[in-house]
């Protein structure tokens, strides 16, 4: 079963090759790569031990930094290294994640594998939620180099509890432990004779709250919200941003203000929406030009502020629940404001428990939408009411990493 999974990996490996002519995403995914070698060769120590964190992009990477960040404490003498598999994840972090190197994962081909950990030599692999990679997983094992998975979450429809699962269900034997989100996957993996497994819950709990502990002040937001009633929609896509126009023509939107940070911030997609949004509308790029106090809608054309941005917010709405897949949910849920979101939540447990407890409202249509922001703007008791649910249900549910940690403590002995 190998051999054929091998010949599907090198036949991948062949047609992204072509497709990166074509696409830029897949260009930083091919050329990228090439450049994994040179960059380790580059920064490992002969002598000195390594942990290892694989996360698959951004977000799974926000959900492993409270375990990185601890090990670097507990740890200083040894090197890090956290690789990523997709651009999204790799194109925003290079060079920035504080006492580590990065680079892209090779992709599971049998000989690179060899080759990047003959090089690395780590002495643990964190992998991140569900990356799952036979090749790597195999090798690892054969080494005898311990491979934990943390923050991980299975669901009933994945190929490892189905008939035809055999392959990859003999995969996950080569993981040393299981740190799971919840008992539903302990359920699943012990159905399948899995018992090397705990259940931690999420990471990201322990992430957004710590963000909310280091809130500092943004000075723009500071001008720009003044006393007004503050709506954040994040990390939007233009299913999300169409749910706007009624709101905005509404002759009670003069008491509030809007932020909206993109999930792309590329010229292009900024553009269109400030076109969209009109002359109302100020770029976060521009601000020095412009007077933050009395223009009505921001457009955040950067990364990296969103998470402090939701601290200035009285109602928040996190993109990605028409179409894309749903954002974090959590990052304005822990400064205990209400959220909204669109009506493609099911398969993200933090959206799908809110939504349950009543701290996140579903909103499927811009009427709804509208109705929903104003009802909030109108009614501070139920804004505090409902924001409560949401900052209750995350203080309940992060420690995590705790575990976590001490289950790795004990492997690094």
């Amino acid at each position: 079963m190998f051999f054929l999974y091998d010949l599907a990996v090198q036949f991948s490996a062949f047609i992204l090759r072509i497709l990166a002519f074509f696409s830029p995403k897949i260009n930083l995914f091919v050329r990228g790569r090439q450049q994994t070698a040179g960059i380790l060769k580059n920064f490992r120590e002969p002598g000195k031990k390594l942990i290892w964190m694989h996360t698959a992009s951004l977000g799974e990477f926000e959900q492993g930094l409270p375990v990185l960040e601890q090990l670097q404490q507990e740890y200083p003498h040894y090197q890090f290294l956290v690789s990523f598999f997709s651009p999204s994840g790799y194109e925003v972090k290079k060079g920035k994640v504080k006492g580590a190197h990065t680079c892209y994962l090779p992709l599971d081909q049998r000989n690179k594998v060899k080759q990047f950990l003959d090089t690395l030599n780590p002495e643990i692999a964190i992998f991140v939620k569900y990356e799952i990679w036979p090749n790597y997983f195999r090798e690892l094992k054969h080494r005898q180099i311990p491979l934990i998975m943390v923050s991980a979450i299975f669901r009933e429809k994945q190929i490892y509890f189905k008939w035809y699962g055999s392959f990859m269900r003999k995969v996950l034997d080569s993981v040393s432990h299981f740190y799971l989100q919840d008992k539903r996957s302990e359920e699943l993996l012990l159905g399948i004779g899995i018992q090397n497994l705990s259940v931690s819950g999420d990471t990201r709990f322990d992430r957004v709250y710590k963000i909310r502990n280091q809130q500092s002040s943004l000075d723009f937001m500071e001008h720009f919200k003044g006393n007004r009633f503050c709506l954040v929609m994040g990390s939007s896509w233009p299913e999300d941003e169409a749910l706007l126009p009624p709101l905005l023509e509404d002759s009670e939107k003069e008491k509030l203000c809007l932020v909206i940070a993109p999930h792309k911030t590329d010229s292009k997609t900024i553009e269109k929406l400030h076109r969209i949004l009109g002359e109302q509308a100020v770029r976060y790029s521009q601000r020095e030009e412009m007077d933050l106090d009395t223009a009505r809608i921001l457009i955040v054309d950067t990364i990296g502020l969103l998470t402090k941005i939701y601290g200035y917010a009285d109602l928040a709405y996190v993109g990605g629940g028409f179409a894309t897949g749903l954002h974090n949910t959590l990052e304005p849920a822990v400064y205990g404001i209400p959220v909204l979101c669109g009506p493609q939540y099911e398969g993200f447990k933090e959206a799908e428990d809110l939504v349950r407890l009543g701290g996140v409202r579903v909103t499927g249509h811009a009427s709804e939408f509208k109705e929903t922001v104003l009802e909030f703007l109108n009614s501070p008791a139920k804004k505090v009411e409902i924001g409560s649910i949401n900052l209750k249900y995350i203080t309940e549910n992060k420690g995590a990493s705790i575990q976590i940690l001490d289950g790795i403590r004990t492997l690094l002995k």
